[in-house]
């Protein structure tokens, strides 16, 4: 049971139902004895409280507290105790216990300098307040005293609450507050003080001036006497202080991260009028953690972006792709990837968001463009970057981030060194000599205190003045801050034993981190001198993975050299990845692959750094393995594109390729690995002429290490090169070779196989014996577990069974297929299927196409695919056009056609439906050429999948006397077919966006006919 006296006294059981408690005599009982619970509270005392004339009896008190136990029943007690009674309740079941408990920790909150542990606690404790405390008790000479007691503990709270916000930087919001109770409690000076500061922060100088003066006075006339030493000296500060606008005042206290206070409010103000914040000062300095405190203090969504891992400014975008939990492309392969930047425009675009870009310094250039691009294109979007230098941007705002004042340097080595040896104390002046020896770096004064675990004061001091001596006179040519910091670094490597030295020095391969069962294999450690390292402040860890700080990892990776093992290291880090990258492949393709794909993509960084030592060293053989045995993984997160330039770099390497590809095969072993190659190299932008290039000698080996007895090591690779073939000219022959698996030993071949061999009877219209091998391929991936195979397979099915008008039927294969996209947290291809779904609905129930419709474009923005909201725009576009809004179609349609790439295969069937669409919508306005150039076009993307081009335009509603013309029209110029012009139509099919061809048109009548 809960009880309230904050208010009218109340009681309530622990469902949240009232407990009635009858009159207000009852009422006063209760709240006395829930003064100070468990304890006694003497019978003239509650008579008093009950009849303040003194006429209640014994008998008739007894009789009160004989209902009030039985209104309570047996969750609550009420005992005699000597000569009065106590009631028998847990403290924390009254709301004013809590309070008190609640408004206590949170003044020491405040006071340790936790002011946004304060803000909670202390916002948590006054919402328990209902009203005036004891209400209908104050009155008794029992009730006031306890009455004005716990008002003033309510103004007290309101007032530590108030001060914790202004320091966390909302002076706006506390003005009208405090200028309220100031009206209410003219002479309680705190209020007054922190008013002063809050009008001073908002650039109100004289205003703060001018509540001093009206506090000098109202204490002068009603108490005779002068504001306190604190208002005194607030006063003088504010006249000698610059009379600008400031974007936040400095704190009185410290805050949670010690000795930066200051900085996280003026940060975060400046952030309320500035759209982009940079925070510069040399490595160690701190940029790292003020940008986290920042975030944590502002109420924004935030995105937190890490960019030491990266290698060069190539993976700056996919980088921010994965904070954001965006995959690059979908599961089913693209002609041409949409660019990342592109993505992150159509995902961001419309979303509030502090985006903060961390480490920007050795990709300056690239995370300057990003920024830029995305801060014009974003309108609600703002950025806070971290770097040793400016990113140089029209209307960027840069804060320096400086060294720790001596005080706070002092708090912050105490601290530290009090958190590895207990009760650690030491003379102030010798601590400051060591603090200012570091410079005040931060970094410098937290790997120094670590050490107090194993040395005196003392003893520290003197190593580390001899050490700062020595590298103080080092190379004039080097960076201050970069001699500074690297004096501190390499005092702390000193005192690490060899073995520690060795195991950290062989870390600095590992990007982005690594588990302990790396770091084991690739280090020679083990699980003790990584755990010392942890002690000492040189690893981090968090998450299970171990982490380097960026500025110890570079000093270590110049030890790893004068070692001479950096050769023999990154050989070792690269046959960890290709083990652990070939362990996980088969899983892929089973049942635990939603196991073994966060373990894949966490080490993504890992992956990237080894694959691009393997392209600087020009080892072909190295980068083929790596590519090959990581290939399925990312087709399957959506990552290939991020790839494709070291892809191409391989390529390169190589050599001996013709223009056309002739007279050339790739090393002995390694074809698979040249074929995904190939196709990583061509699923990036501009991967067009790379993939002319190398396709027929690709074909060769891939035909050659899948036509014998032995089935190859990579069936990813089949089922890719048909994708990448389908709707193009097919010499090479790979619906036959993808097909011709289907005895093969290999099982997801064999479901592979199914698959694509489906696709030759669907062009030749046999649709029954097409559903045959789809509804095979379905149980065959099922029966493996495989989630990508299995939805794809369903939304083949699916669009078979809408072109015969089962809708029911096609509806719950691709809702089937949309749990599976949905386990992946594949977005685009969740959008995809929506879209599909939505076509099999518009006919018969057009308000859940366009939910799903639109529910696909929402998912669209945030995967930031265009086209996949190209294809819900073109079925929003369709149901404009049947409700007859042609405005509103055509600029669908239009925006449609925009976002659409005409170079992805995936992408030709939303053109073809909204070029149709565009066609319908000029024919009903009258403007019958305009409609005859759209179907014209229409005719052309459906002959590109050697699709039967009269009845595609015929079952897209296009008119009967205009359809032979235009195909003959197109025929003329050499672009289209009549379903015999290359072979089985592929997956690209003319569907919504993905894989089902016979989603043509199948959602009913053509639109608007």
């Amino acid at each position: 049971m809960l009880f309230g006296i904050l208010g009218e006294t109340r009681a309530w059981h622990d469902d949240g139902t009232e407990v009635p408690l009858g009159g207000p005599a009852r009422r006063a009982l209760l709240a006395l004895l829930l003064l100070n619970p468990g304890e006694a509270v003497s019978a003239d005392r509650l008579a008093d409280a009950l009849d303040p004339d003194g006429a209640l009896s014994a008998h008739a008190l007894q009789s009160q507290v004989s209902r009030l136990r039985k209104s309570l029943g047996a969750a609550a007690a009420i005992e005699q105790a000597g000569a009065g009674y106590r009631i028998v309740v847990a403290p924390d079941d009254v709301d004013a216990c809590r309070f008190e408990r609640l408004a206590q920790e949170g003044r020491a909150a405040l006071r340790s300098g936790e002011a946004g542990r304060a803000v909670v606690l202390l916002r948590e404790a006054l919402e328990l307040w209902r009203g005036p405390a004891l209400d209908g008790l104050d009155g008794s000479e029992s009730g006031r005293p306890a009455a004005v007691r716990l008002e003033e503990r309510r103004l007290g709270a309101i007032e530590d609450r108030i001060e914790a916000e202004c320091l966390l930087g909302g002076h706006h919001t506390a003005v009208p507050e405090l200028r309220e109770l100031v009206g209410r409690h003219p002479l309680r000076e705190r209020l007054a003080g922190l008013l002063m500061r809050a009008l001073f922060a908002e650039g109100g100088q004289a205003a703060a001036l001018v509540v001093f003066e009206e506090t000098r006075r109202h204490l002068a006339e009603e108490l005779g006497a002068d504001p306190s030493a604190e208002l005194v000296a607030l006063h003088r500060e504010l006249l000698s202080a610059d009379p600008s606008p400031a974007p936040a005042a400095p704190p009185a206290q410290l805050t949670a991260f010690v000795g930066r206070g200051e900085e996280v409010s003026e940060v975060a103000g400046l952030l309320r009028v500035a759209r982009l914040v940079t925070l510069t000062g040399p490595g160690g300095v701190g940029k790292t953690r003020l940008s986290v405190e920042v975030a944590g203090a502002l109420a924004d969504e935030v995105c937190f972006v890490e960019l030491a891992p990266l290698r060069d400014g190539t993976g700056v975008a996919q980088a921010l792709l994965g904070a954001l939990g965006l995959r690059e492309n979908g599961l089913t392969l693209g002609d041409g990837a949409q660019a990342p930047v592109d993505r992150l425009v159509a995902a961001l675009s419309d979303r509030m968001l502090l985006l903060v870009l961390d480490n920007c310094e050795h990709v300056v250039d690239e995370a300057a463009a990003l920024a830029a691009r995305l801060l014009a294109a974003c309108p609600r979007l703002r950025v806070l970057a971290t770097s040793r230098e400016p990113l140089g941007i029209i209307g960027e705002s840069i804060r320096q981030v400086r060294p720790l004042d001596g005080d706070a340097a002092v708090r912050l080595f105490t601290d530290r060194a009090g958190a590895v040896r207990r009760g650690f104390t030491a003379d102030p002046k010798l601590v400051r000599r060591i603090c200012a020896a570091l410079d005040d770096l931060p970094l410098a004064i937290e790997l120094a205190a670590a050490r107090v675990r194993t040395l005196d004061v003392e003893d520290l001091a003197g190593r580390l003045d001899d050490r700062l001596g020595v590298a103080a006179r080092g190379s004039r040519t080097a960076d201050e801050r970069h001699r500074t910091l690297r004096s501190v670094v390499a005092w702390s490597w000193d005192l690490l034993s060899e073995a520690e030295q060795c195991a950290a020095r062989r870390f600095t391969v590992f990007a982005g981190g690594a588990t302990a069962g790396a770091a084991l294999r690739v280090c020679g450690a083990d699980e003790e001198l990584l755990e010392s390292l942890v002690d000492k402040s040189l690893l981090e860890v968090a998450g299970g993975r171990y982490r380097m700080l960026e500025t110890i990892g570079a000093y270590g990776g110049e030890r790893l050299d004068a070692a001479g093992e950096r050769d023999a290291v990154r050989r070792a880090h690269a046959r960890w990845l290709l083990e652990l990258v070939r362990t996980a492949d088969p899983h892929l393709r089973r049942a635990e692959q939603l196991e073994w794909l966060p373990v894949l993509t966490a080490e993504h960084g890992n992956f990237l750094a080894a694959l691009g030592r393997a392209v600087e060293a020009r080892d072909v053989e190295g980068g083929l393995e790596l590519l090959a045995a990581a290939s399925h993984h990312l087709w399957i997160r959506g990552m290939a594109s991020s790839v494709a330039p070291q892809a191409i770099a391989l390529l390169e390497a190589m050599g001996g390729v013709a223009d056309d590809g002739s007279g050339w095969a790739p090393p002995d072993g390694l074809g698979e690995g040249y074929v995904l190659c190939v196709l990583l190299a061509a699923s990036g932008t501009g991967g067009r002429p790379v993939w002319q290039r190398h396709r027929a000698a690709a074909g060769s080996a891939l035909a050659a290490a899948w036509s014998g007895a032995r089935p190859g090591r990579h069936p990813v690779a089949l089922f890719l090169w048909m994708m990448r073939n389908a709707g193009e000219s097919d010499p090479h022959g790979a619906f036959e070779l993808v097909s011709s698996q289907r005895d093969c030993s290999e099982p997801w071949a064999r479901a592979a196989a199914r698959y694509v061999s489906g696709f030759g009877p669907l062009g030749e219209g046999d649709t029954e014996r097409a559903g045959r091998e789809f509804g095979a391929a379905v149980e065959e991936f099922r029966a493996l577990g495989d989630r990508w195979g299995t939805a794809l397979a369903l939304d083949t099915l699916a669009g078979l069974a809408g072109g015969r008008g089962d809708l029911a039927r096609a509806i719950a294969l691709t809702d089937e297929a949309l749990v599976l996209t949905e386990q992946l947290d594949a977005l685009e291809d969740s959008a995809d299927l929506l879209v599909n779904r939505g076509d099999h609905l518009v006919g018969e129930d057009p308000a859940a196409a366009r939910a799903d419709y639109g529910r696909a474009a929402a998912l669209a923005r945030r995967a930031g695919s265009s086209t996949g909201l190209a294809a819900a725009l073109r079925g929003l576009g369709d149901l404009a056009l049947l409700d007859a809004d042609l405005p509103e179609a055509r600029r669908l349609y239009e925006e449609a056609l925009e976002r659409v790439d005409p170079h992805w295969v995936k992408s030709v069937g939303t053109r073809v439906r909204t070029l149709a669409g565009l066609g319908h919508v000029a024919e009903a306005r009258g403007d019958r050429g305009a409609a005859r150039e759209y179907y014209r076009e229409a005719a052309e993307g459906a002959a590109v999948m050697g699709a039967d081009t009269l009845a595609v335009l015929r079952l897209l509603g296009v008119p009967e006397g205009v359809v032979g013309s235009v195909v003959g029209a197109t025929e003329d110029t050499g672009s289209a077919g009549t379903g015999d012009s290359s072979g089985p139509v592929g997956p690209g099919g003319t569907g919504g966006t993905g894989g089902s061809v016979g989603s043509v048109g199948t959602g009913g009548p053509p639109p608007g006919r």
